[in-house]
């Protein structure tokens, strides 16, 4: 929870990402409208990084280098107040350096760090390359969410994906296809599930939420004949959880689940893997879809997309995903302090 004085706005850190990337621009982007948020932005970045994209771009940007926890100057179009965190190598739109990985961790820490302190009241994400953080030295890296998840420590957390009219949450995140099966336990479902109904009705002021599970299998597995893993392990625990009064559908086929008929009153589906629910979602809300993390002590959204390294610079890029994550950044931030 915020510890700044109630009557205060909110003020919502943004992490640009990797620095080759589309992150830095969106951020000079998103300056261009700072006086329509009921918030204050603040950007961690790389100020001279940040200048220079918007000289690229021929945008104008005025920078405001401060610490977490310094007052804020008003906020005006086309300038950015900065919590600075310094590239390790310069960096060229497109051209990703490995060398500049702890320095996209680096943003995360200090964000993060800002919201335990109550010097944020969220945190919103640029994209960043698994890749380059990898390469930097940090072998067992695997995305934003786990990374959260660890430096929070917190056991479990959810990803979940909103656009308008839309909801889908993951119980397994970033693994390999083949060890998906594996990875949905009873114990994991549980705590998904319950994680899920939680903020669901903390963020989002779902009373008694309604979700809509998918089967892993084709046909949910038909049976048994396509897979067990609905008869053994998704069926009795949500039936477990139906018996504390959750209010769950399925497991239902994922080819059908997403249609009217199946989603009319559903308050968000959670999906068994990564594929199976998100390029539903991105077909429905590309660009206007925001992805949050449920489970943390603290408010985090991003956007819905990837680094666009062949975007970066060219002034194509869209802003609408991280103009989306703000908005229920700045939602979800509300409903917190509620």
């Amino acid at each position: 929870m915020n510890r700044r004085e109630e009557t205060a706005p909110d003020i919502i850190a943004l992490t640009a990402g990797e620095p080759a990337g589309i992150g830095p621009e969106l951020l000079v982007m998103l300056a261009g409208q700072a006086e329509a948020f009921p918030a204050q932005l603040v950007a961690v970045a790389d100020p001279a990084l940040l200048v220079s994209r918007a000289r690229l771009l021929g945008l104008p940007l005025v920078v405001h280098e401060l610490a977490p926890g310094d007052p804020l100057p008003p906020a005006r179009n086309g300038e950015l107040a900065v919590w600075p965190v310094p590239l390790a190598v310069p960096s060229e739109p497109g051209v990703i350096d490995a060398r500049n990985g702890d320095h996209v961790l680096a943003m995360l820490d200090v964000a993060i760090a800002a919201c335990q302190a109550g010097h944020a009241s969220a945190m919103v994400t640029a994209p960043l390359s698994k890749a380059a953080v990898i390469e930097a030295g940090h072998a067992g890296f695997t995305g934003h969410t786990e990374y959260l998840r660890d430096v929070c420590g917190v056991e479990e957390v959810v990803m979940m994906l909103a656009c308008p009219g839309l909801r889908v949450a993951l119980a397994t995140t970033h693994l390999p296809l083949r060890e998906v099966a594996d990875a949905i336990t009873p114990e994991g479902l549980t705590r998904v599930m319950k994680i899920l109904a939680k903020d669901l009705t903390r963020y989002f002021g779902c009373a008694a939420p309604r979700i809509a599970v998918c089967g892993l299998n084709p046909h949910a597995g038909e049976g048994g004949h396509l897979g067990h893993e609905e008869i053994e392990v998704i069926s009795p625990t949500l039936d477990a959880l139906r018996a504390t009064g959750m209010q769950l559908d399925g497991p239902l086929p994922a080819d059908t689940l997403f249609t009217p008929r199946h989603l009319e009153g559903v308050d968000a589906v959670l999906a068994m893997y990564h594929d199976q629910g998100l390029p539903v979602l991105k077909y429905a809300g590309f660009g206007e879809a925001a992805n949050i993390t449920l489970g943390l002590p603290i408010v985090r959204t991003s956007v819905d997309h990837g680094t666009a390294l062949d975007l970066a610079g060219s002034g194509r890029a869209d802003v609408g995903s991280l103009l989306q994550a703000v908005r229920v950044a700045i939602e979800m931030a509300a409903a917190a302090r509620a």
